[in-house]
């Protein structure tokens, strides 16, 4: 059996999952949060063997905790307190790898990356375009390395999968010198989650990935839409940040950039206020003050006027990129929905399809509106366009990529 350690560290979480990369088999997972706050919720959930009874396979156990966390490191001694309190031993199911998930690899990383004192030092510059998340990442990867210092560490990328996209995809129309200097270019991201859920697809439909034209819709909290040709990234709605693109949680996605010229001139606005707003005051929040999906569609149910707007603005994004991407890829054969707004409302898989009936996108209501565990066909048989729900598993694409190093 190898086993792989997969890591994904925040500014204030660490979220782990340790899985058997032969059968793909997740054998635990937890996630410590709020980090360096007065108390940090820690949860621990051990699978059984996946050789064990199906009925007793079927019950997971979860472990649930509180106690104060530090930082990275005490975050760390945390989760190997949860591997020897609760399972699975560690000593029996030592790790071969550690998998980091890094996000912003800017045009230095295309592939997963062997994580060596210069890495580490290319991680910690290319903080300057994911100011949020690069540092923590790398404190994750120095905590982790103290904890196992013997085994291989591997950095996967969240932009590395948007590497194919072409220069015409990638460059911004601004000053060329000023934009090298500075690495201005559109970088995309989610890639590990696009790049298993197009993969996943063609898998399910039996299909070669080479000759797939697809369009994955990445929608949680935060949201991007792929365009994926013959299994590799053409087109991507994120930017040089996660900002760029589609409405999402409290991200405001598309905007005209002299809007925030304007904000500053006659709202007296700073720079930082601006980046506040774009960040975390815009998007659903800003539009109905509330940045769940679940809440905005109970709103909608309800009858608010906030809330009804915000969907729609939402799904107006969606079905402009859907158009555009249909376009650039010259048709669509496969279209798939993921993570937590993508893989459980229905109402915006609907509303978001709704006018792509001249691509030949046709839905089944009573299977879109059905729930499920797993990979989902929600298209009408008579459609012309695959379209499906398929789980995101950026733990395992992860996994995979580590042991692909090996």
């Amino acid at each position: 059996m190898s086993v792989v350690l997969v890591i994904n560290s925040g500014s204030s979480s660490l979220k782990y999952s340790l899985i058997d990369v032969g059968s793909e088999y997740p054998l635990a997972g937890g996630l410590i949060e709020r980090i360096g706050q007065d108390l940090s919720p820690i949860s621990h959930t051990v699978r059984p063997e996946p050789q064990a009874d199906a009925v007793v396979a079927m019950l997971d156990a979860t472990f649930r905790s509180e106690r104060p966390v530090a930082d990275h490191e005490a975050a760390f001694a945390a989760m190997l307190e949860q591997f020897a309190d609760h399972g699975p031993s560690l000593a029996a199911y030592a790790p071969v790898a550690v998998g980091h998930r890094v996000v912003h690899g800017g045009s230095r990383f295309f592939a997963p990356t062997l994580i060596t004192r210069e890495v580490e030092e290319q991680i910690s510059e290319l903080s300057v375009l994911a100011p949020l998340h690069n540092p923590a990442n790398l404190a994750g990867i120095v905590a982790a390395k103290a904890v196992f210092p013997d085994v291989p560490h591997v950095a996967v990328f969240d932009t590395a999968f948007h590497q194919t996209l072409p220069p015409s995809a990638y460059t911004y129309a601004i000053d060329a010198e000023l934009a090298a200097a500075h690495r201005v270019r559109r970088y995309g991201f989610h890639g590990t989650s696009h790049q298993f859920v197009s993969t996943a697809a063609a898998a399910f439909l039996g299909r070669d990935l080479s000759e797939l034209r697809q369009i994955v819709f990445h929608l949680g909290n935060g949201a991007s839409v792929t365009a994926v040709d013959g299994g590799r990234s053409v087109e991507t709605s994120m930017g040089l940040t996660p900002l760029e693109g589609l409405v999402m949680g409290t991200r405001s996605g598309d905007i005209d950039p002299a809007a925030l010229l304007h904000l500053s001139r006659r709202a007296g606005l700073s720079i930082d206020d601006l980046d506040a707003l774009l960040n975390t005051g815009s998007g659903l929040k800003g539009l109905a003050g509330r940045s769940d999906m679940r809440d905005i569609l109970a709103g909608v149910e309800a009858g608010e006027p906030a809330a009804t707007l915000a969907f729609d603005v939402y799904v107006h994004r969606l079905r402009a990129y859907a158009g555009a991407y249909i376009a650039q890829l010259g048709g669509v054969d496969v279209i798939s929905f993921t993570a937590g707004v993508g893989e459980n409302a229905a109402l915006v898989r609907a509303a978001a399809l709704a006018t792509l009936g001249f691509a030949g996108v046709e839905l089944d209501a009573a299977r879109n509106a059905a729930r499920g565990n797993g990979i989902r066909r929600i298209s009408a048989d008579s459609s012309k366009v695959e379209v499906l729900v398929v789980p995101t598993n950026e733990e395992l694409q992860i996994a995979r990529q580590t042991a692909g190093m090996l």
